[in-house]
């Protein structure tokens, strides 16, 4: 039967050759595909000012456009806008699922950096445990304790 200690050393030993693959390579996340990063794209610039701002001007000009036309006869979407309406919906039933898309993918981004945290948290917590071993070794030897 093993003794304690066997057991213990055993155990560190595994885990210090998990850890050493783990951390040997530098955090790196798996390559996208085309789809992938359109989709980042999609959700940094439908996340930005710029495009707020583009949207808040193109619907000032379409309203404009029309209440004016509609003096002189000539508007393309009459007073309750239902073309700008239906313009918008599908503009929001195309982002929708694509900024989904780029959420989940930034949730698997957030899961793999916090097990490559996790790893390096183990290996420091392991190397600690070790420079405490050796301190205590350095005070039994000079009689401290």
């Amino acid at each position: 039967m093993p003794k304690k200690g066997d057991i213990r050393d055993e155990v560190v030993e595994i885990e210090d050759k998990l850890l050493h693959v783990k951390l040997d390579k530098p955090f790196r996340l798996q390559s996208t595909t085309m789809g992938q990063r359109a989709a980042d794209w999609l959700t940094r610039w439908a996340g930005s000012w710029v495009f707020i701002i583009s949207v808040g001007v193109f619907m000032f000009f379409w309203i404009s456009i029309n209440t004016s036309w509609l003096v002189f006869g000539r508007e393309w979407d009459p007073y309750p806008f239902i073309l700008l309406n239906f313009v918008l919906s599908t503009l929001a039933a195309i982002q929708a699922p694509i900024i989904l898309m780029s959420q989940n993918r930034e949730s698997q981004k957030d899961r793999a950096r916090s097990e490559y945290d996790y790893a390096v948290n183990k290996k420091a917590e392991k190397e600690i445990r070790e420079i405490k071993v050796q301190l205590d070794k350095i005070e039994r030897k000079f009689g401290r304790k």
